[in-house]
Parts: structure tokens; C-alpha cells; sequence
């Protein structure tokens, strides 16, 4: 059975991953026949936002308390990933992508990345594994892959710009659709950088964990 090793960064769109994209990303694995691990870095996040009203609050919360939320507590830490142990590796989106595994929420493409999150990416490129990064998530491909790695973070023209600017190959891509670069065995779509709705956000994540499933059975 293949393994996959999913990376969450906390529990909400605006200061940790993605729920509607986690959620449905751990779905599709399950349907695809595969298992998977969830694990986050065992990190204060950026900053913790009230997502009823939109805006920050004074608390602190860990990255790895809030990620296990999202996996009914079924959430190790990053420093226990081993990539022997898996066949590929899945991120999904939300801002904690963009605050808490690098700050190109506060930095674009001057943005630096957690160095551990880097690592494990680049342990699974070395190892020829697939991935697949969802929404924001690609962003971080250029630090871990290198100049000329093909992905997409959608259609908006300045985060290509963005992307670009980092060595990366800006594709547009709409919401039902993927990105795959070949070379680097890297798939990426767009989610809720366009989706209006969770069927929309479906529709490429579905793409996305099949192509990558396919690549590593």
C-alpha cells in the first residue's frame, strides 16, 4: 500500500492550513487506496487570528497542537519523518503555509523558509518521491527544488510574478486542473487561490492526489 506523508501547518485558512483542503486531500488518499501520516513542526505559529472576525488576537498557539485538530490527534512531529517510511509527500494550502512554514505572507518573494520543512522536501525530491503541493504551498517549491521547477499558484498575476522571482516557472492554472512537472515529480493546483466553493477546491485536489498516488505505487 502506498504511504504518504501529508504536512500540515496548524488549523484554519488564516493562520494554519486549510481545513476544507486538508480534509479533502486525506479523503482522496484514503479513496486512492493509500494510507497516510499527518505531521507538523513542533513550532509557535506566526500569530492567531479569530476567524469570525477576520482579525489577530493576542494568543500563541503551536503549530503541531493545532494540526492535530484536522487529524482526530493522529499528528506526529515533523522531526519524526522519516522518508524511507513513505512514498510521497503531500501539502496542503492556508495561510500557516505562508506564516509558519516561510513568511512570504509578510516577505513574497524575499521570503525565507523553516529550514526543517525545506529538508523534507528535498529528502523526498532526492529520493525521486512524488509530492504534491496545494494552494499557497508551491510557493515553496523554488526553495526546495530549485530554478526552473514548474508550478502554479493560479492566475493571479503577481503571485506568478512572485513565484517567478524565486526561480520558479509560473504555469496558470485554473481550479479543476493540475500542474505536473515531469522532471521533478511534483504536482501543484490552485484550490482556494480561485475556489469559490468546496466542490471547486475538489476538483483539482482530487487531480492532484491521484497523479501522485499513481506515480508511487
Amino acid at each position: 500500500m502506498t504511504n504518504v506523508a501529508v504536512l500540515l501547518s496548524g488549523s484554519g485558512f488564516l493562520d494554519g492550513a486549510e481545513i476544507n483542503e486538508a480534509v479533502l486531500t486525506l479523503l482522496h488518499v484514503t479513496k486512492q487506496g493509500a494510507s497516510y501520516q499527518c505531521f507538523a513542526p513542533d513550532i509557535a505559529q506566526m500569530h492567531v487570528v479569530d476567524h469570525a472576525s477576520g482579525e489577530a488576537t493576542e494568543e500563541t498557539r503551536n503549530v503541531l497542537t493545532e494540526s492535530a485538530r484536522i487529524a482526530r490527534g493522529e499528528v506526529k512531529p515533523l522531526s519524526e519523518l522519516n522518508v524511507d517510511d513513505f512514498d510521497a509527500l503531500l501539502l496542503p494550502g492556508g495561510f500557516g503555509v505562508a506564516k509558519n512554514f516561510c513568511d512570504f505572507a509578510v516577505k513574497g518573494a524575499e521570503m525565507t523558509a523553516n529550514a526543517d520543512v525545506v529538508a523534507i522536501g528535498k529528502a523526498f525530491a532526492a529520493a525521486g518521491k512524488p509530492a504534491g503541493y496545494i494552494c499557497i504551498a508551491p510557493v515553496l517549491t523554488p526553495h526546495v527544488y530549485g530554478a526552473g521547477v514548474h508550478g502554479t499558484l493560479g492566475t493571479d498575476a503577481d503571485m506568478a510574478q512572485a513565484f517567478e522571482a524565486m526561480g520558479g516557472t509560473h504555469v496558470n492554472c485554473n481550479v479543476d486542473d493540475i500542474v505536473v512537472d515531469e522532471a521533478h515529480r511534483l504536482v501543484t493546483t490552485p484550490a482556494y487561490m480561485l475556489a469559490e466553493n468546496l466542490v471547486q477546491a475538489e476538483q483539482g485536489i482530487s487531480k492532484l492526489v491521484e497523479k501522485v498516488v499513481h506515480w508511487s505505487a
